[in-house]
């Protein structure tokens, strides 16, 4: 879906696909060259499951249209650190629960926070010098540690347990 479209711009007909309570749930990924905040804000509450820019890779856009039929949220990584960084300043100061963050390794930490950056799996990958099926593994078991459904909730899980702050991750973990 566009967000810009002639009769009918692409909020609307968002709604309207996502809002029908015929057959099983319709998933809508936004595709646009428009970077604006509003229009992410605007889609995402209108039920689109996905939103990204036309500049994304052909890679990147199956990649999209796979999470999304899956049942899961996208978002292009620069619109996910822009939202995620505005949702930061509006949490409360939060205690990290140990108990939980115990669990973690820290390669899953090292993981967790390049996810919470809004870093793909090959680019974390890359940066933690790992095959990609291993950052996937990392991934699926910090989904399963902390009770996760998806990134998106990691990365809120990091913010809300103060492991990544206005914007910024730490290098690596203070843990000790």
């Amino acid at each position: 879906m566009d967000i810009r479209m002639p009769t009918l711009d692409g909020v609307a007909a968002t709604a309207r696909l996502t809002n029908t309570q015929q057959g099983p749930p319709i998933r809508v990924l936004i595709i646009t060259t428009f970077d604006l905040d509003d229009y992410v804000v605007e889609a995402l509450r209108a039920g689109a499951s996905g939103f990204l820019l036309k500049d994304a890779t052909p890679e990147e856009l199956v990649h999209a249209v796979r999470v999304v039929a899956a049942g899961d949220a996208m978002l292009a990584p620069k619109i996910t650190r822009r939202l995620l960084d505005l949702y930061a300043q509006r949490l409360p100061t939060v205690r990290r629960p140990t108990a939980v963050l115990a669990q973690i390794t820290k390669r899953e930490e090292a993981v967790l926070l390049l996810v919470a950056e809004g870093h793909s799996n090959a680019e974390i990958a890359l940066c933690l010098h790992l095959a990609e099926s291993s950052v996937k593994s990392h991934v699926g078991h910090l989904l399963a540690k902390l009770g996760l459904t998806d990134r998106v909730h990691l990365v809120i899980f990091a913010y809300d347990n103060g492991l990544v702050w206005q914007g910024r991750a730490p290098h690596l973990s203070s843990r000790s």
